[in-house]
């Protein structure tokens, strides 16, 4: 996992280049809004891509991450299918629905069953690199989700740059990120992270919590500000000081979060000391969550190597995808 984590950069290269490379079709009607379907690592892109372009986007953007697909979902929208695999049970009953509503359907996968039927419907298909834990691939599909939104006008083209730089930023902040890296998994040993992020960085926060749980194999929790002004800050009367709170904050943050930000912390100390501020990096909110994203990535492994547990190793969800084969 820690290679995989490592070749991040050189993933988002290659993801660009698969994007430029990719053959998508135009639609017949036009696009009135756009639904993603995904689950796990492959499912995560499509929350943190829909909030990164939840301000200049021209159509709204859901994601699904169930069996079922919403009602509005018609002729007009267009449905990105992503599994990694391609044999994810809940997104490839999410493609039969988009099929029955004559929805414009763009499939990203490394094979499995979405690309047999995609080929099979001559649906537009966009194939990325097999055999690794998709939750390492995040690259390749939040990549691709861009450059379809892109194609289809729902966002510009600027976000190529953006990705770019990022690539940059990643390289040239490598051993800072590393060394913030596994000073995070240093606080979080022996403890219950509780994550927090502003709202357009909540599945960055997600990201990692899933990360922690993945990885390094245990439970955390995330909230997001200012959602939890109004709710769960009341909760922090019984906080204890084994919970370790993780701070996404960014550098350009609306002023008036950052006052909640900082009366939060005034308020959570009272019950723990262990109270830690990851600062964003980067320009654009795109560099932002690639830093974020990469830094969080690195603070699991290193949490697992602290552990002493394997990061690669996901024998329960095997064991639960075994048990759901079974008729």
């Amino acid at each position: 996992m820690k290679k995989l984590i490592e070749n991040f950069p050189a993933q988002l290269t290659e993801a660009i280049r698969i994007g430029e490379s990719a053959k998508l079709s135009v639609s017949k009607r036009k696009i009135s809004n756009v639904l993603i379907c995904g689950l796990g690592g492959s499912g995560i892109g499509g929350t943190i891509v829909t909030e990164l372009v939840a301000l200049v986007a021209n159509a709204p953007i859901t994601v699904s991450k169930g069996y079922f697909i919403p009602k509005f979902v018609n002729e007009n929208t267009l449905v990105i299918i992503s599994s990694y695999s391609g044999n994810t049970e809940e997104t490839l009953a999410c493609l039969i629905q988009a099929l029955k509503r004559k929805a414009k359907i763009v499939c990203i996968c490394s094979g499995g069953k979405v690309a047999e039927i995609a080929k099979k419907k001559k649906l537009d298909l966009i194939i990325v690199p097999s055999g690794m834990p998709p939750r390492s691939c995040l690259g390749y599909s939040l990549t691709q989700l861009l450059f379809i939104l892109s194609f289809n006008k729902i966002i510009s083209g600027k976000f190529k740059v953006q990705l770019k730089s990022s690539i940059e930023l990643l390289l040239s902040e490598k051993q800072n990120i590393i060394a913030e890296a596994k000073s995070v998994a240093e606080k979080i040993l022996g403890k219950t992270p509780m994550i927090y992020a502003s709202t357009y960085f909540e599945g960055i926060a997600i990201r990692f919590r899933q990360q922690l749980n993945e990885n390094a194999k245990i439970l955390c929790g995330h909230q997001v500000i200012p959602e939890m002004n109004h709710n769960e800050l009341v909760g922090w009367v019984s906080g204890s000081d084994k919970i370790s709170v993780i701070i996404f904050r960014d550098k350009d943050e609306f002023e008036q979060n950052n006052r909640r930000i900082e009366i939060n912390k005034k308020i959570i100390s009272k019950y723990t000391p262990h109270i830690t501020e990851i600062y964003s990096k980067g320009k654009s909110a795109i560099e932002k969550a690639i830093y974020f994203i990469h830094l969080g990535d690195w603070a699991s492994v290193f949490l697992a190597e602290m552990k002493n547990v394997d990061s690669i190793e996901v024998n329960v969800i095997n064991y639960l995808k075994s048990e759901l084969s079974k008729k």
